[in-house]
């Protein structure tokens, strides 16, 4: 399924025709008890013989009299504070080819069910010999507001989509050519700076890139809302786009290397929800800086002692060339930072310590400003996309000291690493911009209901909805 084509797995109900449509009964575990009601007896007593019990994910089909299938069962969490689309993923794989509709508790919105849908109808882009896996003859019928979360699914998709694909086919070039098919034809302005003007502007990324034959590139993208004033808030998005991450002289280990393909997440899950603020038309200025880049093992690599100038005038000391992403993005922060956003986000698969601290499932948020990233956070839990706020710690910025620059781009000490690569980005934002800082994985390591093994949008719905609340902007689509 191609994330920037039609959604196809979603019917509309007036366009339904022909063949009946099937009925998916969404189950709590404390509902069981309510099976009989819901499905009849027989039917009823047969899921339970069966071994229905309303599990998380479980879905059973209920066999008509004729032996056709038009009734599922699928089990879903209890209720809890904020929503849970994924589950809604089983249905597309397990259910018959044909039209279903869903039934569910009514704290479950229909926009949840068709966006689960969507994403467990996702299929990872393939490049073998043999055909792709066939996409799901099950579709969900929707009515509008399903349809509306068609689009949120597609960008997530797309995101998945840069992420899962082989890094010989997702280089710096490439990944400026998906960001410009993606936003040119929503009325971005879009431009790619390479060469000189990349060596005078962003002296980190081209530090970062020097060793790789394919060169990098950084993305600058502007658009306006359709009601949007010249007074409308500006946001400014920042994503880091290294397309692959040996690790540079600092060399990874092999089993280190085999996911860095995901290390242009950052930039896939940025450039996704630019993309989404476009179709949905909001009423805001949007700025999309990306990073692409490559870092690789040559003579023209960058050294472990090296020096370089950011754009800020600041110099760093280059303490390990692993430690790239920040490079990558102080220069892209320091140029938004020139135009005075009125948030000022950006995101990044940028280190391990995040995942140590909060696992795979869960991106670490950092904010200058306490109540922006309370938002964000709240936003997060409230949609099923969860973030969670650790501190700029102050203490710990002279752990980033250098003897010969301004600072170095790691820390002296083996602690707090995902705080003090956001103190080291923060040296090159104002204090004035609101900004946050998003640390993520950009990765599924396993399948599960909704969320297939492989790249993954991890924030991107988080961020979306907070900015409609710091703006208080109506989404009418979604809503």
């Amino acid at each position: 399924m191609n994330a920037l084509e039609t959604q196809d797995c979603l019917i509309a109900a007036g366009d339904v025709r022909d063949g009946p449509v099937g009925m998916v009964h969404a189950i709590r575990p404390s509902a069981m008890g309510e099976l009989d009601a819901v499905v009849g007896e027989v039917a009823a007593r047969f899921a339970r013989q069966a071994g229905f019990a309303a599990r998380y994910g479980q879905v059973h089909l209920l066999p008509g009299a004729d032996g056709t299938i038009t009734t599922a069962l699928l089990g879903i969490a209890e209720q809890a504070d904020g929503t849970d689309p994924f589950v809604f993923g089983a249905l597309p794989d397990s259910l018959p080819a044909g039209s279903w509709r869903v039934s569910a508790p009514a704290d479950v919105q229909a926009a949840d069910i068709a966006l689960g849908f969507c994403l467990g109808a996702y299929r990872m882009p393939a490049f073998g010999r043999d055909a792709a896996p066939a996409a799901p003859a099950a579709r969900l019928v929707v009515d509008a507001g399903g349809q509306a979360a068609a689009g949120m699914a597609r960008c997530i998709n797309l995101a998945r989509s840069l992420i899962n694909t082989p890094p010989n086919l997702m280089g710096p070039d490439d990944l400026a050519r998906a960001a410009e098919m993606a936003l040119a034809p929503l009325g971005a302005d879009v431009s790619v700076i390479r060469g000189v003007r990349l060596a005078q502007e962003f002296p980190t990324v081209l530090h970062v890139g020097a060793g790789s034959d394919r060169a990098p590139c950084v993305v600058e993208a502007h658009w306006q809302g359709s009601t949007a004033t010249e007074t409308a808030p500006l946001v400014s998005l920042v994503g880091k786009g290294v397309c692959f991450d040996t690790g540079g002289y600092d060399l990874k280990p092999p089993s280190s290397m085999l996911r860095m393909k995901k290390d242009m997440g950052g930039a896939a899950i940025m450039l996704a929800l630019a993309r989404l603020v476009m179709l949905r038309d909001l009423p805001v200025r949007l700025e999309l800086r990306l990073g692409c880049v490559e870092n690789s093992v040559s003579g023209h690599a960058m050294r472990p002692s090296d020096v370089v100038r950011t754009r800020a005038g600041l110099t760093v000391e280059i303490g390990n060339t692993d430690a790239e992403g920040r490079l990558v993005l102080c220069d892209l922060l320091h140029a938004a930072c020139e135009r005075q956003p009125d948030l000022l986000v950006d995101a990044a698969t940028l280190t391990g310590a995040a995942r140590v601290a909060l696992g795979p499932d869960v991106p670490a948020v950092f904010s200058n400003h306490d109540g922006t990233a309370g938002v964000f956070v709240a936003a997060g839990l409230a949609c099923g996309d969860p973030l969670w706020q650790l501190p700029l710690w102050p203490g710990y910025r002279k752990w980033l000291r250098s003897p010969v620059a301004d600072m170095n781009n790691i820390s002296s000490k083996p602690m707090a690493g995902a705080i003090t690569a956001a103190l080291f980005l923060e040296n090159f934002v104002k204090t004035d911009v609101r900004w946050v800082h998003i640390d993520t994985y950009g990765w599924n390591d396993s399948a599960r209901p909704g969320r297939p093994e492989g790249g993954e949008s991890l924030g991107l719905r988080a961020v979306y909805e907070g900015m409609l609340k710091i703006f208080n902007i109506e989404d009418r689509l979604h809503h």
